[in-house]
């Protein structure tokens, strides 16, 4: 299920809920021209074919959608522990450039041009004839025991099961296997190897006249304030971050400890990593007849 970044719907016309936790939601949006890029890996084909498959029943149910592109990685998913790409940091900091290019694509955006264009009540029409009228159908129960759900109507539910086959079976491994993901920064962070690996990082940092304890409040540092930082400073920052990142060896501790609770947490549910490897395998030979046909 996709997450879009800076939706534009009020709650009160979100399509989907969970039981102690946000669920996911379709909300429109894509590039000014609409035109499908062309697909290359797996994951991609995979992306262009579910859009051009929510563009088809938009259209049945009378909508315009053009289809979305790919969301660049937000800097905490790029390096959740720390950044260690000297030349991405002297480029772009922590990313607030791009961050701030992105909400200026959003609301350049076509499909929520034409949602923004549209009177309340067919804004309404539009966000449950995307994500369902309401978030039942659709149901897993997380790794921290929170229960989501999604409805298993509307456009986005839809193409994921013409191209998956089994839509319950995808919702469940799609968010168990997500959510894996920020349990994994949570057990590395708090690993006493990774730890102890921070304590040269601050030391370096502190040569380097940043008294930052560890790469989390470098971060907040510079991108939580409610004067933004000029970039230049930013950039500076992030750029001390990453060489002493580096030069320290906190890189490859946080790599190696990523990698080793990665596979750790994959073999606790071993169910949905199966269902979701499986699914993407048989789906991939139709996503690659959909975006052939629609290209």
């Amino acid at each position: 299920m996709h997450r879009w970044t800076l939706a534009l719907l009020t709650a009160g016309l979100l399509a989907t809920t969970a039981t102690g936790c946000a669920g996911t939601t379709t909300t429109p949006g894509a590039p000014a021209g609409g035109t499908p890029r062309a697909a290359g890996s797996p994951a991609e084909t995979l992306r262009l074919a579910e859009q051009l498959l929510i563009k088809e029943c938009m259209e049945k149910e009378g909508h315009k959608y053009w289809v979305e592109p790919p969301s660049p990685d937000d800097v905490a998913i790029r390096f959740p522990y720390v950044v260690d790409d000297p030349a991405w940091a002297k480029a772009h900091g922590y990313g607030t450039d791009l961050r701030r290019e992105r909400e200026a694509e959003v609301r350049r955006n076509a499909n929520q041009r034409y949602f923004r264009s549209m009177p309340a009540d067919t804004r309404a029409t539009l966000v449950n004839d995307l994500n369902g009228a309401r978030p039942q159908g659709l149901s897993a129960r997380l790794p921290n025991g929170i229960r989501v759900t999604h409805s298993d109507q509307g456009c986005q539910a839809t193409a994921e099961r013409q191209l998956y086959g089994n839509l319950q079976a995808w919702f469940r491994a799609t968010r168990v296997t997500d959510s894996l993901a920020g349990l994994r920064v949570g057990l590395v962070t708090n690993d006493k190897r990774y730890q102890a690996a921070v304590k040269p990082w601050a030391r370096c940092m502190r040569e380097r006249t940043y008294p930052y304890a560890d790469p989390a409040r470098t971060r907040a540092a510079a991108t939580l304030p409610e004067t933004p930082w000029p970039h230049a400073k930013e950039v500076r920052l992030a750029s001390a971050e990453a060489a002493c990142a580096v030069s320290s060896g906190l890189s490859t501790v946080a790599k190696s400890l990523d990698s080793e609770y990665r596979d750790r947490l994959r073999r606790s549910h071993p169910r949905e990593t199966a269902d979701l490897a499986r699914l993407k395998r048989e789906a991939l030979p139709r996503a690659r007849a959909i975006v052939a046909r629609g290209d």
